[in-house]
């Protein structure tokens, strides 16, 4: 028997303007198919399988997109958004360099790669983009709060995102966060939570909270399946800066590992709207050591994942029971990459590297995904020969405690001529 309709924003309250939601046409349970109207809903009624956004695109040209403005607003035709959403306050985030990393490449042995560095959006990472396409959704059903758990990245751009649209913020993160991640969410809200506990514990708070509270959109949680589509822009952009076709390998980082499923679902509806040409390529997956639950199922051949508690300098990564890890190891097995893990220190070494080959600063996401990169060259797990992109999420000013033993001052000398002579710098 088959669950009844579930009626537009009854858990709100509200009833959707037309349009609210653009092409958008239903939420889809990714394991049975089984379809239920848009609304503020996260879980399949029939077998509580995640639900993600379908759609009904029109036919969408490059030209319409060149024409748009420059973030992922170019892209609103294939995002679960209104057609004025450019009117709505929001932090307009998107359309960040895509670098090409000759320094990088040549340190690794890559013939051609490319860093896609998504520190310069407004919070100075990648959430902001998955943050706009929440706030939008929030809007639309009538919340009265925006909110989420976070390690750190989201609560930056929640907290920022709800100031600048003029909603109350409320953002809950694990208790031994970095500081300057503290910092950057606690300058936007007055109503930062520090939880004793890892991410998993701060998660399953924001969960209960989302089931008792009326009212309150938690980004990746009851509004999940919006956010979650605001991954999609990057691999939209990287497409159309290679000049609207795909690189033939690329390397994600992977927390929940949302971000690396929705690259490939965009490169995949490219494709099916004739955008890009149909090619092979193939996606690699990037995590810590101290939180690899992805890596280790996928070295082990096993498709379920064991949650691990997170022990990593790589916090941004920290999620031990991952939402979507069994859709990355099938995403990465099926288009011939591999999920790998480094040490700490390999992170630390990622960081540094990608600074002094190519000037661009990462947090240790960033780092995790460089030093995995190096690794999969000496590994031979990727083709050295063929167009490779690498993704940095978030700016090295956010994790300073990570490098900040490992690098310092060449030397300290008098302001004289004959101290720096004496030296050796010259």
């Amino acid at each position: 028997m088959s669950a009844p309709t579930i009626e537009l924003g009854q858990t709100q309250g509200t009833s959707l303007r037309e349009g609210a939601f653009g092409n958008a046409t239903a939420l889809s349970c990714r394991e049975c198919g089984h379809q239920v109207e848009l609304g503020p809903h996260y879980a399949c009624p029939e077998c509580f399988g995640p639900l993600e956004i379908a759609y009904d695109f029109p036919r969408v040209t490059r030209e319409e997109i060149e024409a748009g403005p420059r973030n992922i607003w170019r892209y609103k035709a294939l995002l679960p958004v209104p057609d004025d959403i450019e009117l709505s306050p929001n932090t307009e985030p998107g359309f960040t360099r895509l670098l090409r990393a000759n320094n990088l490449a040549a340190e690794l042995g890559i013939a051609n790669l490319w860093v896609k560095d998504d520190s310069t959006n407004p919070t100075n990472s990648f959430k902001d983009r998955v943050v706009a396409c929440a706030l939008s959704a929030a809007r639309e059903f009538g919340s009265k709060v925006f909110a989420c758990p976070s390690t750190g990245n989201l609560a930056n751009a929640v907290a920022a995102a709800g100031a600048r649209a003029g909603i109350r913020t409320v953002v809950f993160i694990p208790s031994n966060l970095e500081q300057p991640k503290q910092v950057n969410s606690a300058v936007f809200t007055d109503s930062l939570v520090a939880v004793d506990g890892n991410y998993d514990d701060v998660n399953k708070l924001a969960s209960e909270i989302a089931g008792e509270e009326d009212g309150w959109a938690f980004v990746n949680v009851n509004v999940r399946p919006y956010y979650a589509e605001g991954s999609k822009t990057l691999g939209y952009e990287i497409a159309e800066q290679l000049g609207w076709r795909l690189p033939d390998q690329i390397v994600i980082p992977v927390a929940s590992g949302s971000q690396l499923t929705k690259v490939h679902k965009a490169f995949q509806e490219l494709i099916r709207l004739g955008l890009v040409a149909d090619k092979p390529y193939r996606v690699f997956g990037a995590q810590a050591q101290g939180c690899s639950p992805v890596s280790v199922a996928y070295k082990a051949g096993v498709d379920a994942i064991r949650p691990v508690k997170p022990d990593t300098i790589a916090k941004s990564l920290a999620i031990g029971n991952p939402a979507d890890g069994i859709y990355v190891l099938d995403i990465c097995r099926e288009t011939g990459g591999a999920v790998e893990d480094v040490t700490d220190d390999e992170v630390r070494a990622g960081i540094v590297l990608l600074a002094r080959t190519e000037g661009i600063f990462t947090e240790t996401a960033g780092g995790t995904t460089v030093a995995v990169l190096r690794k999969l060259v000496e590994t031979g797990q990727l083709d050295t020969s063929l167009e490779t992109v690498v993704i940095n999420t978030g700016h090295g000013l956010k994790t300073l405690d990570a490098v900040a033993g490992s690098v310092a001052p060449a030397a300290t000398i008098a302001p004289t001529y004959a101290a720096f002579a004496a030296s050796d710098l010259g």
